[in-house]
Order: structure tokens, then C-alpha cells, then sequence
């Protein structure tokens, strides 16, 4: 293992044993540093030997290349961070990367689903699968996707044990290893509980045949025990054709998107909606303030003073308006 290599494997494995970094996680950085040190060694160099001149060098060339703006900003954090790691490590003597500005991420509104089309995927839901146990498992997936706002990786990996004894709450892991509740809709219930029943049946079947239960919500025969990403991205595209929506616009991340605009729509705090998402800062959240212009003016128009007096002006010119 070369010398770069084996920086980034200890970064990695500080990253998963300290601050709980998913799997997913762990590849994308990966990927990200592998791009940085195949680069550094055309040109001659190494994460030891590196400058600060050569980091903004690779990203005038990642710009060069095309990347987006949010996949260059991604791979600077992911060079920041190796750096402020080999720092505190005292792998360097100082860190080339500290005062390095990236591009920023574009602020723009999260693609999302209206009312109507989810409850057309929804529905959808009920008739797609090859068998009843299928359209009684997708039902649950766009259910529980639907009424929590859980990430797809979340939502595929639930363990079983979440899900036992009707619960009115789900207890979700999240990025980092993070822990939160969230409540459960009397369908979403329904949906749940119908899910198990058939899946339970199953495991036990199995389990007379001298199988290893799952401990998984969702089990299926993959590497993880569990449905894929992969898998559900699938369905749900499916689902979108069978619903009569754009599959262009359905993904799990905008059922997501769907989750939290509507309920901010209808007069949630967006408080409640952070830690619902479980995003650890407000300002990931305040990406959904663009629905509220549409309310924040109904409420000023119904209660606002100077509102309330021009519908009582209206209200009397048009009664003496009146023969």
C-alpha cells in the first residue's frame, strides 16, 4: 500500500469508528480522494508533498473537466477534511487545503411531487408487483417513505425490530449514526402492519426449513440482507409510469422533498420539520421556506390591521353602492 493510500484508509476508518460515517459516505469519499491522488501523481506529487497551489490547480482542472459546481465543492470537502485529519494527526506539519474557498453549492428549490401525484403513486402502489406479498411490501415502502420523510438508505435498511408492536413512533438511524423519532400516520400503520403479517409468515416458513431469520424490515437476498437502493429506485420508477407521472420527477429523494413541503404547506413549524428530516442544521431545512410566500401572504391579507380595514372600507362602499 502506497503512502497515500494508506492516508486515506486511516481517514476512513477514523471517519467510520469516530464520527459514524455511513457506508455510502465512506465510498463517496473514497472515490472523491482517490480522484485528488491520481491526479497529484501526474503531476509528480503526493498528500505529503502537496501545496496549496496544487490543490486549487486540480480545481481548475475538475473544473476544466466539467464537473458540476456541487460535485467540485464535494470533492474539496472531501480534501479539507483528509488534510484537517492528517493535521491533527501529525501526518503534516500543516494543512495546505485551510484557506482554500470552494464553489459553493447553487441554492436551488428541491424538485418535489404535488398532493395529487403522490397519492396517484400511492395508489399505484396497491396494483404493482408480481405477487400480493409484493403489492403489500410496496404499499408499505411508499407508505412509510411518504409519511416520515426517510432517507431511501433508511427507509431499505430499517431493522424489523423498529417495526414491532403497532407503533405510533419509528425510531430511524441516520447519517452519523443519529437517532430520531418520528411519528407514523393511521395508513401509514395499516400499511405497516399488513406488511408484517405476510413477512412474518414467511420468516417462519424459512425458519422451519432451517433458515436464519432476518433482522431486516425489508430482507431480501442481496449482499446487505435487505432491499437496495437500487431495487427501490426501480420500483419507484415503475410506480411512476403506472401512476401517469413524469418518471423524470420521481425519485425517493423527491417523495422526500414531498414529505417536507407539504407539511410546511399545511402549516408545520419548520422546526418540526428539521428534526423530522433530521438535518443537523436549520439552514438544510430553509430550502422549503420558498412554499410559505403563498401562506405568509393569506395570513398577513386575514390579519394584518390595515388589511382588516380595507376589507371593512370594501365591505361599506359596496353597501352604499347598493339601490
Amino acid at each position: 500500500m502506497s503512502r497515500d493510500q494508506h492516508w486515506i484508509a486511516l481517514f476512513l476508518e477514523a471517519q467510520a469508528a469516530e464520527l459514524g460515517a455511513t457506508h455510502n459516505t465512506l465510498l463517496a469519499y473514497q472515490r472523491d480522494l482517490r480522484d485528488f491522488v491520481n491526479w497529484l501523481r501526474n503531476q509528480g506529487l503526493g498528500l505529503e508533498t502537496a501545496t496549496q497551489d496544487n490543490v486549487e490547480s486540480y480545481l481548475v482542472h475538475c473544473d476544466e473537466q466539467g464537473l458540476a459546481r456541487a460535485t467540485r465543492a464535494r470533492r474539496l470537502s472531501a480534501v479539507r477534511q483528509l488534510y484537517r485529519f492528517a493535521f491533527d494527526e501529525r501526518l503534516r506539519a500543516d494543512n495546505p487545503a485551510i484557506r482554500i474557498k470552494g464553489p459553493g453549492r447553487a441554492q436551488r428549490l428541491p424538485k418535489t411531487l404535488s398532493e395529487d401525484e403522490v397519492n396517484r403513486l400511492l395508489q399505484a402502489a396497491q396494483q404493482h408487483g408480481r405477487t400480493a406479498k409484493d403489492r403489500v411490501r410496496n404499499t408499505c415502502l411508499m407508505a412509510l417513505l411518504y409519511a416520515t420523510g426517510m432517507r431511501v438508505s433508511e427507509l431499505v435498511s430499517l431493522p424489523v425490530s423498529a417495526a414491532r408492536g403497532d407503533p405510533q413512533m419509528l425510531l430511524i438511524r441516520g447519517k452519523g449514526g443519529k437517532e430520531r423519532m418520528v411519528p407514523l400516520s393511521p395508513p401509514a400503520r395499516d400499511s405497516l402492519a399488513a406488511w408484517l403479517a405476510l413477512r412474518d409468515r414467511d420468516e417462519d416458513l424459512a425458519r422451519s426449513n432451517g433458515k436464519a431469520p432476518s433482522t431486516f424490515l425489508f430482507p431480501s437476498t442481496s449482499t446487505g440482507g435487505y432491499l437496495t437502493r437500487h431495487g427501490f429506485y426501480t420500483i419507484i420508477k415503475e410506480l411512476a409510469v403506472n401512476a401517469g407521472v413524469s418518471p423524470a420527477k420521481v425519485t425517493p429523494h423527491t417523495l422526500r422533498h414531498a414529505f417536507a413541503t407539504h407539511l410546511l404547506a399545511n402549516g408545520a413549524d419548520l422546526r418540526v420539520i428539521q428534526t423530522l428530516l433530521g438535518h443537523a442544521d436549520l439552514a438544510t431545512t430553509e430550502i422549503y421556506t420558498h412554499v410559505l410566500e403563498g401562506r405568509l401572504q393569506a395570513l398577513v391579507e386575514e390579519h394584518h390591521p390595515l388589511a382588516k380595514a380595507a376589507r371593512r372600507k370594501q365591505a361599506t362602499d359596496a353597501a352604499s353602492d347598493e339601490p
